[in-house]
């Protein structure tokens, strides 16, 4: 059984994740330790909250993340910790990201749409990868954010549209670090396919 560490850095959803992960039949672990990242055969970083607090409360993780994610093993980043992946985000003045992706976040601009972007929304996938696999070109997942990500066509897996047209889903260059703006937990039996298709990945 594939052993997957959530990072608890005190900010995220983490049961459903954890539950979503279990039914996809993952070991799944919480934890507050960064030690524990160095047996884990996946990590996910979960975030929901502010851009700022998420990195000062990812401090401790920051050796072990960079560390893990040089091994070649596999790295989900969902929503905030999407944009955690990135090099920089414009909430709260400018913040520097863990800088896996390059890219930035950035406010969704004033328009009639509702900020946050909140609920369901079509996926364009981009590019053939491990993590949409049986996934089909606009599929619905779901979204809470009012801060979107930006970046370069190679590093876009899959793109949505509200207003702008954005990064929903990022890829490194290597293709073992993945981040997902949307909550596959909380998208059904698509999203519970690509936590399986994460798990298949580990």
């Amino acid at each position: 059984m594939k052993k997957i560490v959530i990072i608890d850095y005190g900010l995220g959803n983490l049961r459903s994740v954890q539950k979503g992960l279990e039914h996809a039949g993952a070991e799944v672990t919480i934890s507050k330790d960064p030690a524990d990242l160095e047996s884990a055969d996946g990590v996910i970083l979960p975030g929901v909250g502010a851009f700022s607090d998420a990195m000062k409360n990812i401090v401790p993780f920051l050796d072990g993340i960079h560390s893990y994610v040089a091994s070649g093993k596999p790295v989900l980043g969902i929503c905030l910790g999407q944009q955690m992946l990135m090099s920089h985000s414009e909430e709260g003045g400018l913040n520097d990201g863990l800088d896996l992706v390059p890219g930035k976040v950035l406010r969704f601009p004033h328009s009639e749409l509702k900020v946050p972007h909140m609920g369901w929304n079509a996926l364009s996938i981009e590019q053939d990868h491990p993590f949409y696999k049986e996934i089909e070109d606009g599929a619905f997942v779901y979204f809470v954010h009012s801060y979107y990500v930006d970046t370069d066509a190679s590093h876009t897996l899959a793109s949505c549209d509200y207003g702008v047209k954005f990064a929903a889903s990022v890829v490194n260059s290597t293709g073992n670090v993945i981040g997902t703006q949307f909550h596959p937990e909380k998208s059904g039996d698509i999203g519970l396919k690509m936590l399986r298709n994460f798990v298949d990945m580990c």
